[in-house]
C-alpha cells in the first residue's frame, strides 16, 4: 500500500506548501482536492505545469484528483452537461500531473431515499465520464459517502451494474460508512472486490450534541444524528478489520489520510499516519 495526504486537510496552505508538508510527513503522494486555492478545472496550464514539476522534484505522486464534479442524479440536464465539460478539462490536467484517478460524485439523495431513476440518470452520466477517461487511461472513482446514492457496498454495486465501462469503481471510506451505519470491515472489502480502486481513512464519533469544534449534523437512516470529526482511534470507526481485509486480499493501491478533526492540519495528519502504521503492524 502507498499512502497519500488529502490536500483538503491542508486547504489553508497553498498547493505548493501542501505538497512540501506532505513530503515532510514522509508520505508517498498527495490527493489534490479540486477546489481553490489548490486546483480547479480552469487552473491555468502554467500553474499545472508548476505543480507537475514540483511533484517530480519532491518525488511525490499525485494519484487522485478529488473533484467535486457530479451530482448527476438530481441535477438538471444543463448542470450535468456543465459537470461533464469540467471533467473533460480535468482529464487534461490529470494527464499532466500523471494522476491515474479522478473522483466524480453520482449525487444524492441518501441511498435509503433513492429511487430507480436516480441510479439510471447517474449511470448515464457516469458512463459518459468513464468513456471520456478511458482515452487517458484514467479511472473514475466514486466515493462511498453518506448523503449520496452510494452510501453502502450494495448501493455501490447496484450503480456499477448499470455502467458498462470497466474503468470505474469505488473509494472505500470507513469514516463515511460509520456515519451511514453500514458494514465497513472485511465483508465490505470482499463485496467490492476489484471495484475497490482507492481507500480513504478518517475517524468519526457519534455524540449527543453539536456546537463544539469538529461537530456536525447529518441525516442517516436513524434520523438526524450528531457527529464529531476525530483522529484515528479516537472515534467510533474501527479500522482494524478493514486493514486486515486489505492485507488478506493483497490490496496494493493507495490509502489517503483525510482527517478533519479540530487539530492543526499537519499535527492531525502526522497523528493519523503513526496510528495507521501501528495498525498495519498489528494485523
Amino acid at each position: 500500500m502507498k499512502f497519500a495526504a488529502f490536500s483538503g486537510v491542508l486547504i489553508e496552505h497553498s498547493i505548493q506548501e501542501a505538497m512540501k508538508l506532505t513530503k515532510q510527513l514522509g508520505l508517498d503522494g498527495i490527493e489534490i482536492a479540486v477546489r481553490e486555492p489548490h486546483l480547479s478545472p480552469t487552473t491555468s496550464k502554467a500553474r499545472v505545469k508548476e505543480m507537475a514539476s514540483l511533484s517530480e522534484d519532491l518525488g511525490l505522486d499525485i494519484p487522485v484528483l478529488a473533484s467535486y464534479i457530479g451530482g448527476f442524479s438530481t441535477d438538471s440536464d444543463k448542470g450535468c452537461e456543465q459537470s461533464f465539460q469540467d471533467l473533460q478539462r480535468l482529464l487534461d490536467i490529470a494527464a499532466e500531473l500523471k494522476s491515474t484517478m479522478i473522483r466524480v460524485s453520482p449525487g444524492g439523495p441518501n441511498g435509503f431515499m433513492s429511487q430507480a431513476y436516480h441510479y439510471e440518470k447517474a449511470a448515464y452520466w457516469m458512463e459518459r465520464c468513464a468513456q471520456a477517461a478511458k482515452g487517458y487511461d484514467i479511472d473514475i472513482v466514486m466515493e462511498i459517502h453518506n448523503g449520496s446514492i452510494v452510501e453502502t457496498v450494495e448501493e455501490s454495486l447496484r450503480l456499477l451494474s448499470l455502467i458498462p465501462s470497466d474503468n470505474i469503481g469505488m473509494i472505500h471510506d470507513a469514516g463515511n460508512m460509520y456515519i451511514t451505519d453500514t458494514d465497513y470491515g472485511r465483508d465490505s472489502v470482499i463485496g467490492l472486490g476489484s471495484r475497490m480502486l482507492h481507500v480513504h481513512v478518517k475517524d468519526e464519533l457519534r455524540v449527543n450534541e453539536v456546537g463544539a469544534p469538529g461537530t456536525f449534523l447529518n441525516v442517516t437512516k436513524h434520523g438526524e444524528e450528531k457527529f464529531l470529526q476525530s483522529r484515528m482511534g479516537e472515534g467510533g470507526a474501527d479500522h482494524g478489520p478493514l486493514f486486515a481485509a486489505m492485507k488478506e486480499t493483497g490490496y496494493n493501491g493507495w490509502v489517503t489520510l483525510e482527517c478533519h478533526a479540530p487539530f492543526p492540519a499537519y499535527e492531525r495528519l502526522e497523528y493519523d499516519l503513526q496510528f495507521v502504521k501501528k495498525l498495519i503492524a498489528s494485523v
